[in-house]
């Protein structure tokens, strides 16, 4: 029988090699390892040739990954979390459940039905250690994709198709806004996008995916959303709204949960805005 060549990479080379990624500077790293820079660059070089590629792009400013670096850190990441929990695992009581689970989101469930569930989960489980990944709709996709996660919580629109995607449930549109809001004193409880022309608006990136669903909605409409200040976070969102800086949009299981439970909700009403995406829990198919 032949054995399949295995890379001779030990832990100490992976170490190496999270921490120039982590700190993306030899002198950092190399000061976090005590060890010295050109012990470390031997270290580095001596993987990449291991390995056959290069994982760190060099230059006088700066050190990032090379796209085959990024692959083998999203192993080498895992491997060295593998490796610290065996090691953890065989030191605790052997009938207790033991593990981890990487679990990557977008920020509206990991900031309001996810918490509940993971707490849920811990009681039955307690040996078992989770890592939550928040981010925006195609940085769960990267996630689930390069195996840096186990599975994620995504929104069911432009999914890939190496990814198997489990229907969850539907979201709707949200605007967030202080209580004392011209829109809040229609008395009906909802919004159109029309509404929203000219009024400032809290935003997420232009990457997100909330944000790209209602600028595509708004340019079907001729209409100019005004996003006057963008921020990374829901909750960040909710703070400005709240300190009078502009309207917010946001799925409502966001808006309805105790973020803005001091804030007034309205739905927004346009007939293709109540989400046909389907948050969806996917992992990768081999």
């Amino acid at each position: 029988m032949t054995l399949p060549h295995i890379p001779d990479i030990g832990a100490r080379q992976l170490a190496a090699v999270l921490a120039v990624a982590e700190y993306r500077s030899f002198i950092a790293a190399a000061s976090a390892l005590q060890t010295s820079q050109p012990a470390l660059s031997r270290t580095i070089k001596r993987v990449e040739d291991v390995l056959g590629v290069q994982i760190f792009e060099r230059s006088t400013r700066r050190v990032r990954p090379t796209a085959a670096g990024e692959e083998f850190l999203a192993v080498a990441r895992r491997m060295a979390d593998d490796l610290r929990l065996t090691v953890r695992s065989m030191r605790e009581l052997a009938d207790q459940q033991r593990g981890q689970v990487i679990v990557t989101s977008i920020m509206s469930v990991a900031n309001s039905l996810l918490p509940d569930m993971v707490a849920a989960y811990r009681r039955d489980r307690p040996g078992i250690e989770i890592q939550v990944r928040d981010g925006v709709h195609g940085s769960v996709n990267e996630d689930v994709r390069s195996g840096v996660a186990d599975f994620g919580i995504n929104y069911l629109a432009d999914t890939a198709e190496a990814i198997e995607a489990t229907p969850l449930g539907r979201e709707v549109f949200q605007l967030v806004a202080p209580r004392d809001h011209a829109l809040t004193q229609r008395g009906d409880g909802a919004v159109v996008l029309a509404d929203l022309a000219g009024v400032p608006l809290v935003s997420m990136p232009s990457d997100s995916q909330t944000r790209r669903i209602l600028d595509g909605a708004a340019a079907a409409r001729s209409l100019s959303l005004e996003h006057a200040v963008v921020v990374s976070q829901f909750p960040t969102m909710i703070n400005f709204v709240r300190a009078g800086v502009g309207v917010g949009i946001a799925p409502s299981s966001v808006s309805a949960g105790p973020l803005g439970e001091d804030l007034a909700r309205l739905t927004l009403t346009n007939p293709d805005l109540p989400w046909t995406s389907v948050s969806s829990a996917f992992r990768g198919v081999s």
